[in-house]
């Protein structure tokens, strides 16, 4: 066995090796660039090594200083993790010139199913069934145009050496074909140093299921079950599970079989995933071959009881497989959420900047949380988005829902904005959770993006009682205040009104509040609530029984709003007594600027491009700019005709939410 691996990787996934290689007894070795001085897996490490500035193509994907590395520190093996170098040919065929051990696939199974062209080549000599498609990398936009038409709209354009969403693009037309093929060769380029992309035909409806495989150096193969993948948004990963709720046992079965069919003819040695898209029949075809560890392995651990990190080592080091297929067992569901530093309620917008408050939820039994940051640690603007995995097992689907839900409600991010209450709202839709689920659940059930989950009238009426037994506690806590003169104390009014909703589209809830020496009781209309709980003003999250059902929710005062955070409802109301509610419903409203004659930049992000001129005319639909964050173009289109009157920002130059770019005035 090795004595120590250097982790050719950073975040959630170094931090994932380096724990179980502190199990194995081996010493680590943690890389990081200039954004990543303080990071956590420099922390937990054993050593670390700088590798250079802090955009990845100048430090995480520069082959030799990963070589250099371990030459430096005497590192036996390399773990690249997934992402970045991890489905290189050339870096896992370098590290072992080096008589350095690549703890993955070896470099002629990654050269046959890595690259995704390849892979699809080798799939059809294989007579496996592949969806049709142009399996040659393209050249221009042009040329793509004329092959998108030739296979039919609509078409997903691919990046052959991509993952993680990046570099694909869907076009249903010309112009779409055009525009995603430059878009995708740019994300290829400067995430993967790769810039090849093909094109298949885009199959509607579809389920993304993928199946786990092991293979040692002695021939043996086997598939740890299948992973349910197919809640998407924009191809990235959302929610992952396993089982699938989809799939039968034959289905399974010969899935499973391909996937190690597949995984023998190229000689697999190493943790891989085989990946298909399934259709409503339970027909399924190839898509492409991972030969990594994915993001989403903590699933297939929860329900093996296996560590997919100690295997891949293991393998490296020249172990045999420890277990026969016979031998594997499925136990019980789990369910995995990644919690992303996005801004859902502005269309996923990446969101960088410091954690000021982070607060995963407790680890108990059933519940895990796979993380690379810490509180007041930088959510830097140049790697991709992920902050956390949150994984929980059940003995069934809905133990594990049930779980996720209770686990989501706990975890609290500040400093940044987090996806969270949008994972919460997915997991309360009721079609979700009879898994009727494809790919295309998100793009369907949210064709207006993210605003929220829908509060009901009883769900809206038990958030006003609680907010005010939260109101009661802070107004219990300023009437103990000692120094307080005689006959002017603090007193705690009977009758409050809860106030929601933005000035214009106020709503005034009438509550009274009963009080007895453990309990709080509101009365909402004709509504009763009895609320126990021992929370105190100024923690973060809200336990309580509420008519002797438990409930869990994150509560935050901000000037006078509280705003609680429950099941993906953000909700969010002053709590006033009757006379001064009523006075406030006469209060002038203060109208915020208008800034509809400028464009804003909608995340913090380097505007990597300008696209258009002082003076210049511009209409509906027009490319405005260009901003680049945590790996992915986000191109900015014009949303009225107008004319260039002032340019506010400079190509380079790093930008933070709302900061103008560009000021138009109308013709």
């Amino acid at each position: 066995m090795f004595q120590k691996i250097l982790i050719a990787n950073r975040g959630e996934i170094a931090c994932r090796i380096i724990k179980t290689a502190k199990q194995m007894g081996i010493k680590t070795v943690a890389v990081y660039s200039e954004a990543d001085r303080d990071a956590r897996h420099v922390e937990l490490a054993d050593e670390s090594v700088f590798i250079g500035p802090a955009p990845s193509r100048e430090s995480y994907l520069v082959m030799q200083n990963m070589i250099e590395a371990c030459k430096v520190t005497g590192a036996q093996a390399v773990h690249p993790g997934y992402g970045f170098l991890s489905e290189n040919e050339e870096f896992a065929r370098l590290v072992e010139e080096q008589g350095i051990i690549f703890i993955g696939p070896k470099y002629h199974s990654i050269a046959a199913m890595g690259d995704k062209i390849a892979s699809k080549k080798l799939a059809l000599e294989a007579k496996v069934n592949t969806i049709p498609g142009h399996n040659e990398a393209i050249a221009t936009a042009d040329q793509a145009v004329e092959i998108a038409k030739k296979v039919g709209y609509p078409v997903m354009i691919k990046a052959s050496a991509g993952g993680g969403g990046k570099g694909l693009r869907v076009a249903y037309n010309d112009k779409e074909a055009f525009e995603g093929f430059t878009s995708c060769q740019n994300e290829a380029r400067n995430s993967f140093g790769d810039d090849r992309v093909f094109i298949e035909k885009f199959v509607e409806e579809p389920r993304h299921i993928e199946i786990q495989v092991l293979g040692d150096s002695f021939g043996n193969v086997v598939y740890l079950w299948e992973r349910e993948c197919s809640i998407q948004r924009r191809h990235q990963k959302v929610i992952e599970e396993a089982p699938s709720p989809f799939i039968n046992e034959k289905t399974r079965l010969a899935m499973g079989e391909q996937a190690v069919a597949l995984a023998k003819a190229v000689q697999y040695q190493s943790a891989g995933t085989v990946e298909f898209v399934v259709g409503k029949d339970q027909s399924f075809y190839f898509l492409e071959m991972n030969t990594r560890l994915q993001v989403e392995h903590p699933v297939t651990e929860m329900i093996t009881g296996l560590d997919l990190v100690e295997q891949m080592i293991r393998i490296a080091a020249g172990e045999k497989l420890g277990f026969t297929q016979a031998q594997l067992k499925r136990d019980g569901w789990a369910m995995e959420c990644r919690i992303n530093a996005e801004d859902p309620y502005r269309q996923f917008l990446p969101s960088t900047g410091r954690l000021t408050t982070y607060r995963p939820p407790p680890v108990s039994e059933g519940v895990r949380v796979d993380t690379g940051v810490y509180e007041g640690g930088e959510i830097p603007m140049y790697y991709d988005s992920m902050i956390a995995k949150l994984i929980t097992h059940g003995t069934n689907r809905e133990e594990a829902i049930l779980k996720m839900q209770t686990a989501l409600n706990q975890f609290v991010i500040k400093g940044i904005d987090s996806n969270i209450p949008f994972q919460a709202t997915l997991m309360q839709h009721p079609d979700f959770q009879s898994g009727n689920i494809n790919t295309g659940f998100i793009a369907k059930h949210f064709p207006d993006g993210f605003h929220g989950a829908k509060v009901d009238v009883a769900t809206q009426d038990m958030l006003c009682a609680l907010v005010t037994s939260i109101h009661h506690q802070y107004l219990n806590r300023s009437g103990n205040i000692s120094g307080q003169l005689d006959g002017h104390s603090s007193q705690v009014p009977k009758e409050f009104t809860v106030v929601i909703g933005q000035h214009g589209h106020q709503s005034y809830i009438d509550v009274e509040l009963i009080v007895d020496e453990q309990n709080d009781r509101v009365v909402v209309g004709e509504k009763k609530f009895d609320i126990a709980s021992s929370w105190s003003p100024g923690e973060l999250i809200f336990d309580a029984f509420v008519n002797h059902q438990a409930i869990v929710m994150q509560v935050q005062r901000k000037d006078v709003f509280y705003q609680l955070l429950f099941n993906g409802i953000l909700f969010k109301a002053m709590v006033m007594p009757r006379g001064a509610a009523k006075l406030q419903q006469l209060m002038l409203y203060k109208a915020p600027q208008d800034m509809s004659q400028f464009l804003l930049s909608p995340m913090p992000g380097l505007l990597a491009e300008i696209s258009v001129k002082l003076g210049q005319k511009v209409q509906v639909g027009e490319k405005l700019a260009v901003i680049e964050a945590m790996k992915m173009e986000n191109i900015m289109i014009a949303q009225a005709d107008g004319v260039v009157a002032e340019i506010l920002a400079q190509k380079g130059e790093s930008l933070s939410v709302d900061q103008p770019i560009i000021r138009f005035h109308q013709e």
